[in-house]
């Protein structure tokens, strides 16, 4: 008796033997004997696995102890779960590589029957639209379906329903495309013009870099066929990211950026001197324009910046579109309505990281975008890197299959079979809300950048390459020969395309279209970056009684609802708090300024590792019933026609969370959205988007962000691992007023500060040192009357205890560390301020500061972190300076540890011991160089 455990029935192919059950339950005549006495024997539930039934018990009617229709229904189902392995996806014809564990390929065969049993009729099984047909035929349009130039890998989907959908619309046209002869022509005219403007740049700047498409031309007809095939579908938006391959060619044409204007970007600016220290290569740059469909519907479409670090566009362009799904009235919002599509490289969708934490992200309720479809340039090659040294999966796309989805491999010189493959894909976004991958398989004709020989390290490719033809004179032979489109047309369609570029290059020679692009316009034209000291201050104070009311909404729970026994003594204390019984504390302050926000028609978005707690259990925006586990936010629910508020528990990634939350906020101005990591030195595993996206965006790209970056930080003895965020990257990255970076230290402070962030126009990125021990410390506590008059002060003074005028030292820090020196100061002489912002560095406040101390001698900078971390290496030439414009000499020294590889030691009792020295020494007179 077969064994289906080790047989190719296993569980894994319920949806063969799914699709046997309903056919027998229709004509048990229809099945297969061995199979017919089975089921009649074992009556099976709908999406019941038969992996611990027994088999059907064999007859003599074939091989295996199989009947006839029995071995053609396995083999069907094998062509389409294994038939991708044999199917031509390399344009270059190369024979693919030798495939372990693959046994069960032999099911995929003609083999497996005799010449009599090839000319019987047989059942379809729905293959195709003929209940019977021959045998022979009917594994002819198997084989042309699953392993001609298109592979398919969905067998494998969980959901039957995404199963059946797509069997049919592949096997009923043997996987080819119905298409017109108006159809064929835009084909045509697509790969003409794709081949057209890579040849005018290859023969005008030969060797310079422009990443061609040569060799994957059919890229501009795939996108052309989504774009057409989403508009009818509801798509009105489309947000893409890609890398550079093929950027500039599809910057010209699918999004109409002129080609002169892309020209005159070789050439560079007129006026070189005014762009020092800004823009990005032409390869970088993003664009937005209206796309208009044969049908004549307007898709507004949005290419993302991206710098070189590739396939990190990928989570920002989620971000972007989860922005843009969300905004407006809605009628307009919709996931539908607006689609990512996200074109990776081979190598970097197989070698990055950040793919796994962004597919990750496509089903969770705070970044599900609606599914987006990626389209992979396969060019069959990294820089240099052979396939095989690059990846140990077959397929580069094999991340993708941790989400259960389709992935269609393509060869690049069929473009028909691209243009149905690409239907299909936007067909099953729309219709299922799910990603989906397109692996376009072609190759890169000229080389990595062409300024590199390619052929160093790949020969073999290379002279397979030069002697191939372009897929457009590929496909126009093809029409030409199906007589469809004669060769005397073809070549004007391509002469028409040259004539066109090569005017363009006319045009930008005699007047050059160099122009800077600009982001301030619809969403962003009420807001502005720049200078901080030029911008627009705003009155971030909150009248008394407003608060008072708002904390009372947040100290309360519904009827009925029962707060586990700590929580309920949390929201006493806040109604203490809202009522003047008792201060603030931080998480009063932090949630104070989201409902605030929230009621003044500001949404706010915060998100995180454990945000809606707060990793130290301070902040508990989400609360869960003790008996029930039901959650209720109070924030959600001020006043009827608040702003939304959305926090969301993120998972445990760093660089696609960040990365999304940055997309979020360039299409969302006028939301306070903000990412919390976890402890702050989480944010290193997101340094790409912090150094490539977040600090630099203004200068290179024209673009602005106010997202804003909770990061926990301050030395409480726990070891190197999360005392330090890492202070000193911010303030090494900070330039030309591109970032703000604070340390607040109250819970006032706090609330003023997230305020600015949205009440200002003014929209720069925030960096925010937040505490862990401050949290409930008693000492760092605000009062209501903070809250209801002022704003944030950037540096904070404690006169009211010391008077300035009998100052001689004065000892500046930011953070925790000011708490420690306060309670051991004992000489009134010692004068001690906080900085709380860093960055832009609050010089006139200090100068005003200085002043106001006529006895002064000697300044200090004392911190937590090592010498060679934290601010001080900031600070010193700045504080240098200071002194040096000021009526008198003054010292300027530095108090902290010393130099240290790691940020903090792992010993308790060695932490308690450097904090006594350092705030001993700073109280210490007369010490002049510091620790």
């Amino acid at each position: 008796m077969m064994d289906l455990q080790d047989s190719f029935l296993t569980g894994a192919n319920i949806d063969f033997i799914e699709g046997l059950y309903a056919r027998y339950l229709e004509d048990p005549a229809s099945v297969d004997p061995s199979w017919r006495g089975y089921f009649s024997q074992n009556p099976m539930e709908a999406s019941t696995s038969p992996v611990s039934a027994p088999a059907p018990a064999p007859d003599a009617s074939g091989a295996m102890g199989m009947g006839l229709q029995a071995r053609v229904d396995q083999t069907v189902y094998a062509f389409r779960l294994r038939g991708h392995l044999l199917a031509q996806l390399d344009p270059l014809g190369r024979p693919r590589p030798p495939l372990e564990h693959a046994s069960d390929l032999g099911m995929v065969s003609e083999r497996h029957f005799t010449p009599a049993e090839l000319e019987q009729g047989v059942d379809t099984h729905n293959a195709f639209p003929q209940k019977r047909m021959k045998l022979g035929e009917l594994l002819g349009r198997m084989r042309r379906t699953y392993c001609h130039h298109i592979g398919v890998e969905f067998m494998t989907l969980l959901d039957s329903d995404r199963r059946r959908w797509l069997t049919p619309r592949m096997e009923h046209g043997e996987n080819r495309a119905e298409l017109s002869l108006e159809d064929q022509r835009r084909i045509l005219k697509g790969l003409s013009d794709a081949e057209a403007f890579e040849h005018l740049l290859h023969t005008k700047y030969q060797g310079a870099k422009r990443f061609s498409v040569d060799g994957g031309e059919s890229l501009i007809p795939m996108l052309q066929t989504m774009l057409d095939e989403g508009g009818k579908l509801g798509v009105d938006e489309v947000v893409i990211g890609m890398a550079h391959r093929g950027r500039l060619n599809v910057l010209t044409n699918i999004m109409g950026k002129s080609p002169s204007q892309i020209i005159s970007e070789f050439d560079g600016p007129s006026h070189p001197e005014q762009y020092l220290n800004r823009g990005d290569v032409k390869y970088h740059m993003g664009f937005s324009s209206d796309y208009v469909t044969p049908a004549q519907q307007k898709i507004h479409l949005s290419l993302a910046f991206n710098p070189s670090h590739l396939e990190f566009v990928h989570p920002v362009v989620e971000g972007r579109v989860r922005a843009k799904q969300e905004r407006g009235p809605r009628e307009t919002a919709g996931k539908k309505r607006v689609l990512p599509l996200v074109i990776h490289g081979d190598g970097s969708m197989a070698g990055q990281g950040v793919i796994a934490e962004t597919l990750n992200l496509s089903r969770l309720k705070g970044y599900d975008t609606g599914g987006t479809i990626h389209l992979v340039i396969n060019n069959q090659l990294g820089y240099t890197t052979d396939p095989e040294d690059a990846r140990s999966s077959i397929y580069c796309t094999a991340i993708a299959q941790m989400l259960d989805i389709p992935i269609f491999h393509v060869n690049g010189d069929d473009p028909e079979a691209c243009i149905h493959v690409m239907r299909l894909a936007t067909q099953y976004r729309q219709l299922f809300q799910s990603d989906v991958v397109v692996d376009l398989v072609c190759f890169r004709r000229y080389g990595h950048n062409e300024g590199d020989e390619p052929s160093y390290t790949q020969p073999q490719m290379y002279e397979l390459i030069r002697a191939h033809p372009t897929v457009r004179q590929l496909y126009a032979e093809e029409l030409e020969k199906s007589g469809r489109i004669s060769a005397a047309d073809a070549e004007a369609v391509k002469t028409r395309s040259h004539q066109h570029f090569l005017e363009s290059y006319t045009r930008a020679k005699e007047n050059s279209q160099f122009k800077e692009p600009s982001a301030l316009e619809g969403l962003w034209q009420n807001y502005r970056g720049g200078v901080d000291s030029e911008a627009p201050q705003a009155n971030t104070a909150v009248a008394k009684a407003r608060l008072t009311e708002l904390l009372e909404q947040l100290a309360t729970v519904p009827e009925g609802f029962t707060p586990i026994r700590q929580m309920a003594a949390i929201l006493e204390r806040r109604h203490k708090m809202a009522h003047g019984e008792q201060p603030l504390d931080w998480s009063a302050g932090e949630l104070l300024a989201y409902a605030t926000l929230l009621t003044e028609g500001f949404h706010v978005r915060l998100t995180g590792q454990d945000t809606e707690r707060g990793t130290f259990g301070h902040r508990n925006a989400v609360l869960h019933d003790a008996k029930s586990g039901q959650t209720y936010c109070a924030l959600k629910k001020l006043a009827q026609g608040q702003a939304p508020f959305n926090v969301y528990n993120s998972p445990l990634s760093e660089t696609g969370c960040l990365g999304f939350e940055f997309g979020y906020s360039l299409d969302y101005p006028d939301a306070l959205v903000a990412w919390e990591a976890q402890f702050g030195d989480f944010g290193n595993c997101a340094q790409v988007i912090i150094d490539q996206f977040m600090v630099a965006a203004e200068r290179k790209w024209k673009r602005l962000s106010g997202l804003t970056l909770l990061l926990p930080h301050g030395y409480e003895g726990a070891g190197p691992e999360h005392s330090s965020a890492r202070l000193e990257r911010y303030l090494e990255l900070a330039a030309e007023d591109n970032i703000q970076v604070c340390y607040p230290t109250s819970p006032a402070q706090l609330f003023h500060l997230l305020r600015r962030q949205v009440l200002r126009p003014y929209r720069k990125p925030l960096v925010v040192m937040t505490p862990k021990s401050l949290l409930r410390a008693d000492y760092a506590t605000s009062t209501l009357a903070e809250l209801s008059t002022g704003t944030f002060q950037r540096v904070l003074t404690d006169t009211t205890e010391i008077p300035s005028r009998g100052v001689t030292r004065l000892l500046l820090c930011s953070g925790k560390v000011f708490y420690d020196l306060l309670a051991a100061r004992k000489d009134p002489s010692v004068g001690i301020a906080r900085v709380e912002q860093l960055y832009p560095f609050p010089k006139q406040e200090l100068q005003a500061l200085m002043a106001s101390m006529p006895k002064l001698q000697e300044i200090f900078w004392v911190q937590e972190e090592p010498r060679n971390m934290g601010a001080w290496r900031y600070v010193f030439p700045l504080l240098t300076e200071l002194v040096t414009g000021a009526s008198k000499t003054l010292t300027v020294g530095y108090v902290g540890r010393v130099e240290s590889a790691s940020p903090a030691t792992g010993f308790m009792k060695t932490h308690v011991l450097e904090q006594k020295l350092i705030v001993e020494e700073a109280m210490s007179r007369g010490t002049k160089n510091g620790r």
